[in-house]
Parts: C-alpha cells; structure tokens; sequence
C-alpha cells in the first residue's frame, strides 16, 4: 500500500469575484456543505475557509486523485447545491480558474493559520493583492 502525503492549498474566488457569500452565517453553511461533501466523495480536506468572494481550501491528494478532478468535484458540487437551495441572492457560480499550490509539511502550521484567519486577514489585504502576492512568490 502506497503512502502518499501531498498537500495543496487551493484558492477559487466566486464569478467575477462578486461578494456573494456575504454573511459569517452562510459562509459558515457553505464551508460546512463543502467540508462534508468532499469527506463524503473521498477528499480529505483539512480546513475550508474564505470571504465573501474566494474560499480556501487546504486538502491532501491520495493516489488516485488529481487536482483538476478535486477541484472540480469541490466546485461544482457545492455552486449547484448552493443555487438549488437558495442561498444567494442571485444565480452562484465559482470562477473556472483557480489557484493551487503545493504545501510542503514544514509549512502545513503556517497554512493552517493562514486560512483560519481570512477574514481578518482581508481586512488589511484585498483578494486581488493576495492572488498577485501569491503568484509572485
């Protein structure tokens, strides 16, 4: 049996980066949704958390798994569960790109808290000069 340990810290921002999870309670339901969703498809994936336009994801690939089929089962999925429930106030999708990157193990701490601390993370920095700032390193 293989051991494989690889980390991805995976961002998605909403269409157009419209703000519409723009409550902590339906944030909460989304992440929540999101979460248990992926555990149920065979994702593990540690921590989900965002703002009102983008949502991290920190998630550990098995051997069967690819970044473009997880991220499209995570998407997808949770843009059509929220539509069909009426979470938004207009029709919910996620943009198709994203952003992915490895985490090696010496840095999965820092990770963790840095996607626990979104909101207050983007009250200094805006979504558009993090995604630069990542890009750059």
């Amino acid at each position: 049996m293989p051991f494989i340990k690889i980390y991805i810290h995976l961002v998605f921002s909403t269409l157009n980066r419209k703000p519409l999870l723009n409550s902590p309670e339906l944030r909460i339901k989304v992440w929540k949704h999101i979460k248990e969703n992926a555990a149920e498809k065979g994702i593990f994936l540690e921590m989900v958390n965002g703002c009102s336009d983008h949502c991290h994801c920190l998630i550990s690939l098995s051997s069967n798994q690819n970044i473009e089929k997880v991220v499209q089962l995570i998407k997808g999925e949770s843009s059509f569960w929220i539509n069909k429930n009426n979470l938004t106030t207009e029709k919910f999708n996620w943009q198709d790109e994203y952003f992915a990157v490895s985490v090696s193990e010496s840095m999965i701490d820092h990770v963790r808290n840095y996607i626990k601390n979104q909101e207050k993370h983007h009250v200094q920095k805006s979504f558009s000069e993090e995604y630069l700032e990542f890009m750059e390193k």
